[in-house]
């Protein structure tokens, strides 16, 4: 669900930018309130896993399209809204930078998209009011599954409002938005048994960091490593090996396009479009997360090596896709990691 930029005008896009500043500037305040300096290998570790995780696309079946990760209900419900926002973001920031996923104009777009809705509202309103104290794995995955039903739905029906108030005629409202809702909640339904999963990985390793997320609490002196180590040995395998076997169908927003306009991606020669398409194309050195390929044309002289050129090899065991998972996942870790380095509360020097 990463919107590419010739889906918004530069209005509604810069509009959107300035809605998810705010979000970032509010939840970072938050964060730093809380005085969790424990907190910080935590997120940037989720924030490798969110990653290397959003690489996969699953084949919805019996419809030729594809869904994949949104990772926001799984960082609400281990770091809590604030700082689950501010890893969604790190995320989203370094896939439209380094690799191209999902255009620079419409980036406050996916992070408003993708962080907002799970952060804000699925996760106070419904997953607090099922999972409970989270004393049990079954109101757990209930409300895991519901909650990220209901934030992919939101994430969806929010593409849609911005397609439609950016005046993108191609994508008529009533026909986009029956399109990208039933798809969504197909992918929403595996969001919520992956976000289970990994939920109840970190209940029961670790109860108290839930807890302490639930109720914007400091973890304190809870042993995070057993969390931490399993959480990026995840991050690497699925980054580097499992992505191989990413579904070559299109995913639910470029589906839902193509079913609407005959296009899986619509084009634009409005300037700060191409500005902004250059830009990304100079900052992404691992572009759709696999090297950059050799723009020189290529003859073929034999119909069945120019078919098997174009035709999508599964599993597409390839040494780009692994770099990119395990590059994308320390570029995360990292920026992550940075952040809360600087929203660190630095006790004052005691005046001798």
């Amino acid at each position: 669900m990463h919107m590419a930029d010739a889906l918004i005008s530069p209005a509604v896009g810069g509009a959107m930018w300035v809605v998810s500043a705010g979000l970032i500037a509010y939840s970072a305040k938050k964060v730093r309130d809380e005085a969790d300096d424990r907190k910080v290998p935590l997120m940037g570790v989720l924030g490798a896993f969110i990653f290397a995780a959003q690489m996969i696309n699953f084949s919805i079946p019996a419809t030729g399209s594809s869904g994949h990760l949104g990772g926001g209900m799984i960082l609400a419900a281990i770091l809590g809204p604030y700082a689950a926002f501010l890893v969604m973001a790190s995320v989203l920031i370094v896939q439209a930078l380094f690799f191209a996923d999902g255009g620079l104009l419409a980036l406050g777009c996916n992070i408003f998209n993708l962080g907002f809705f799970p952060a804000f509202i699925a996760y106070p309103l419904i997953y607090r009011k099922i999972a409970g104290d989270g004393s049990s794995s079954k109101r757990i995955m209930t409300a895991a599954i519901i909650s990220g039903v209901i934030g992919l739905q939101l994430g969806a029906f929010s593409v849609v409002l911005e397609t439609v108030f950016s005046g993108i005629s191609e994508l008529p409202f009533s026909t986009f938005v029956l399109l990208m809702q039933p798809i969504h909640l197909a992918i929403g339904v595996v969001e919520g048994l992956v976000t289970a999963a990994v939920v109840t990985f970190v209940w029961k390793a670790r109860p108290e960091i839930l807890n302490a997320a639930a109720h914007s609490a400091a973890i304190e002196k809870v042993d995070t490593r057993k969390v931490i180590t399993g959480l990026l040995v995840a991050a690497i395998v699925v980054g580097g090996a499992l992505s191989w076997f990413a579904s070559a169908n299109p995913d639910g927003l470029e589906w839902a396009m193509f079913k609407t306009s005959g296009k899986e991606e619509l084009e634009s020669v409005d300037p700060v479009h191409v500005s902004a398409s250059s830009i990304q194309e100079k900052t992404a050195f691992l572009p759709d997360y696999g090297f950059k390929k050799n723009e020189s044309a290529q003859v073929f002289t034999d119909v069945g090596a120019l078919e098997a050129a174009v035709r999508p090899s599964w599993p597409a065991v390839d040494p780009g896709t692994s770099v990119s998972g395990v590059v994308g996942g320390v570029l995360t870790l990292a920026f992550v990691f940075l952040i809360g380095m600087l929203l660190r509360r630095r006790t004052p020097k005691t005046a001798v």
